[in-house]
């Protein structure tokens, strides 16, 4: 029998999940609070040169977008990695890591917000919202073909974009809040080992058939054990 050969660590699941999110977040704290070579005050004079007025409220609706990628590529007979069961349990999951992250993270934070509206700026909320979604469809439907991935995270860009045009977010907040997004789906995924759309192992090899006798109907069982 060969030797098991053991993966380095850097070639595990965890490391290729984590590597990109975390040099997201990582850059996102490094820039916090005006530091780093290109600070936010920077980057929200240069957005606000280009974007002098303009103003939208379409963020608030986008963050759902690739949700809505998901359920409509789905309902075209896309077949995705998961059945919906387990897609629905990994979104769940996914979703309960980001929130407690995220505003864990802005209730230490308490970083104020361009606008000056609150102290809940670091890191994006939206943002994190919005790769998440985005983080799902790449990984449900990625061996199908790679645009549905690239229409989602567009999506997720556009709000992370628009978040620093409403004046509602620094630049730290939304790479930091995207890696969150990414992080928590990646996680998400990792822990799953729920796979209620797979028959239960006590039913392999297990046939059912109707049978006749006198006085009614019945059900024959047949079973027969498995290894």
């Amino acid at each position: 029998m060969p030797a098991v050969v053991k993966k380095p660590w850097y070639k595990g699941k965890l490391v290729k999940a984590t590597i990109v999110p975390a040099l997201m977040i990582g850059y996102g704290a490094y820039t916090f609070n005006g530091g780093g070579f290109y600070t936010n005050q920077q980057a929200n004079r240069d957005i606000h040169k280009v974007f002098p007025t303009y103003r939208s409220g379409l963020d608030n609706y986008l963050i759902f977008a690739p949700y809505a990628e998901l359920g409509l590529v789905a309902l075209a007979g896309v077949e995705s990695k998961n059945d919906r069961l387990n897609t629905l349990l990994v979104i769940g999951k996914s979703e309960l890591i980001m929130l407690a992250t995220v505003f864990a993270v802005k209730n230490l934070s308490r970083e104020t917000r361009p606008d000056g509206s609150d102290n809940l700026s670091f890191p994006s909320g939206h943002t994190a919202q919005a790769f998440l979604a985005a983080s799902i469809v790449h990984n449900e439907f990625r061996d199908k073909s790679q645009w549905y991935g690239i229409g989602a995270y567009t999506l997720a860009t556009s709000v992370a974009a628009l978040r620093m045009i409403n004046t509602k977010h620094w630049q730290s907040d939304v790479v930091a809040g995207a890696g969150f997004g990414i992080l928590s789906a990646h996680l998400g995924y990792l822990t799953h080992r729920n796979r209620w759309g797979r028959q239960p192992r006590v039913l392999q090899g297990t046939s059912f058939s109707p049978m006749w006798m006198p006085g009614g109907m019945g059900m024959n069982v047949v079973w027969h054990p498995t290894k």
